[in-house]
């Protein structure tokens, strides 16, 4: 099974990733695809980590908006994934981690078979209420570093709550590393979905276009939610964002 991980800059994707593998290298054969613009500095933390055999960590130099290479044209990353099972394989579960980008980024399913999506309560916490596909219809969302909360202000409790509202229900899980509680959760949710994967009963999702969401103040749309035509200009939030419990 191949799984996205995406999110905004700084939410702590590549840390949830050493979890993971921490957690299921043991039981599980595990490979992981990493995507930065210019450079393969996630893959190197992975690999200073000491979370896998560094062969089993490959990065991806994308040379552009990182949604390119896991929406638009998503080669790159395929040829990487196919070389890392044929060299390894069978793999029980390769992770493919997207560069940092916007609230819109999703993976196509041409891609992954599942994904999740990451925010970080340093980011604020009302970000879960911005919106987007990523948020609306990822497989999991997963908000990250609730350890934080207290030092910058976010009620924790709050923002997985308006997080599972926004997903009308669709799992969440409040994460922070330190707490084995929430790891738990995470792993947990993992092991299903790859169950279900392996059985036939996962069927991959495109989160699809923009999700429906308000525009604030305006007359002709701020009083209801709406969507976009796919290929309707839009505004896309490129502001980085820096730095358990399941839904």
């Amino acid at each position: 099974m191949r799984l996205g991980v995406a999110g905004p800059v700084g939410t702590g994707k590549s840390s949830l990733i050493a979890t993971l593998c921490r957690a299921l290298s043991g039981e599980l054969s595990l490979g992981v695809i990493t995507n930065d613009i210019y450079t393969d500095e996630d893959a190197r933390f992975l690999r200073s980590a000491g979370v896998l055999d560094p062969e089993r960590i490959r990065p991806v130099e994308t040379g552009a908006c990182p949604h390119t290479a896991i929406r638009d044209d998503v080669t790159a990353n395929l040829l990487a994934a196919e070389d890392m099972e044929a060299d390894f394989g069978p793999l029980d579960l390769v992770v493919i981690e997207s560069g940092g980008d916007n609230l819109t980024a999703t993976f196509s399913p041409a891609l992954v078979d599942a994904q999740l999506f990451v925010l970080d309560v340093a980011g604020g916490g009302d970000v879960v209420r911005k919106g987007g596909p990523g948020i609306a219809r990822a497989d999991l969302l997963v908000i990250n570093k609730t350890d934080l909360g207290q030092y910058v202000g976010v009620d924790v409790e709050r923002m997985t709550r308006e997080g599972s509202e926004a997903r009308k229900g669709s799992p969440v899980i409040a994460l922070s590393r330190h707490d084995e509680t929430s790891v738990r959760m995470l792993t947990g949710w993992v092991r299903e979905a790859l169950a279900r994967y392996r059985t036939g009963d996962h069927t991959p999702v495109d989160p699809g276009p923009m999700a429906p969401h308000f525009h604030a103040g305006r007359e002709d749309g701020g009083g209801h939610p709406h969507t976009h035509a796919v290929g309707t200009a839009h505004a896309h939030d490129h502001a980085p964002t820096r730095t358990g419990q399941i839904a």
